[in-house]
């Protein structure tokens, strides 16, 4: 933390502590313009797939994106793109300096999204990770400042739910242009929401909108819309907080089997189009 006598509790943070910038430094090696976080208030909403779909979409824009995988226990990242097996790399460059550094190279998709995700650290990637809060969260931090990200236009960060130590090692220690919040079409979902736009508020930083997730299965045979959740109240309750609702997500097989088999690159349903062109325009 940038002030030795602080209490770890950010909603108390005092003035003088605001004014410290506690972001780490990227590698000197590396350029990121824009981060986009992907966060929710409740697990196994789909954040992952948002993740996923966003980056593909922005590469297709011709943009050059990068997916940081935060979720350090349970990373999915690497399968949705056929890259289970993939181990990253160290290489060592020539720093500014003149010293020698060593760095970790990011692992390309097949579209050439930049990726990184302990699962390409790890001997196999069902090899648990059983570490403490204060560790997982270095690792997200050693995922900005010692990968080199190549010309990045746009950074995804898949964030693990809930309010707890990774997003918010993510939000101080990682400079987010902006928000983007997954939820389904629940019960719980103002609640969801609501933790998620708190956090945001406090940590100051900007929720670009809202994407629901498995908001519907479409009838093979008449085309029908049918909620099998019950009615989304997702408009609503965008309204209430001054917000955008981006996507609405169905549930397809088609997409199912496409991440499954690691090919999310395949998918462009244009389902994620206003999403994507809401973080675009964070460039133009």
């Amino acid at each position: 933390m940038g002030n030795e006598n602080c209490s770890g509790e950010c909603g108390k943070c005092s003035k003088e502590c605001e004014k410290r910038d506690l972001h780490e430094k990227l590698h000197e090696g590396s350029s990121v313009k824009k981060v986009i976080g992907i966060v929710s208030g409740k697990g196994g909403v789909g954040k992952s797939l948002v993740t996923n779909l966003l980056a593909c979409k922005v590469m297709r824009d011709g943009f050059k994106s990068a997916i940081l995988d935060a979720d350090i226990t349970g990373p999915s990242i690497p399968t949705a793109f056929g890259l289970g097996q993939e181990k990253a790399q160290t290489a060592t460059m020539q720093l500014k300096d003149g010293s020698a550094g060593q760095y970790i190279k990011s692992v390309k998709s097949e579209s050439g999204i930049q990726l990184m995700s302990m699962n390409f650290l790890l001997p196999d990637e069902t090899t648990p990770v059983i570490w403490r809060g204060p560790v997982i969260s270095g690792a997200v931090r050693q995922f900005w400042t010692d990968v080199v990200w190549e010309d990045v236009d746009f950074m995804f960060v898949d964030c693990p739910p809930g309010t707890g130590d990774v997003p918010l090692t993510v939000f101080q220690s990682i400079p987010v242009d902006g928000l983007i919040v997954v939820a389904s079409p629940q019960q719980l979902v103002r609640v969801i929401v609501e933790k998620a736009v708190n956090m945001a508020n406090m940590m100051n930083v900007p929720i670009l909108g809202l994407v629901e997730n498995m908001s519907y299965v479409k009838c093979p045979d008449c085309n029908k819309e049918i909620r099998i959740f019950g009615e989304s109240n997702i408009e609503g309750i965008a309204k209430d907080f001054g917000l955008k609702v981006l996507a609405r997500i169905p549930i397809e097989q088609n997409m199912s089997v496409a991440v499954d088999n690691g090919e999310v690159e395949s998918l462009d349903d244009g389902y994620i189009d206003q999403a994507a062109l809401a973080v675009e325009a964070l460039l133009k």
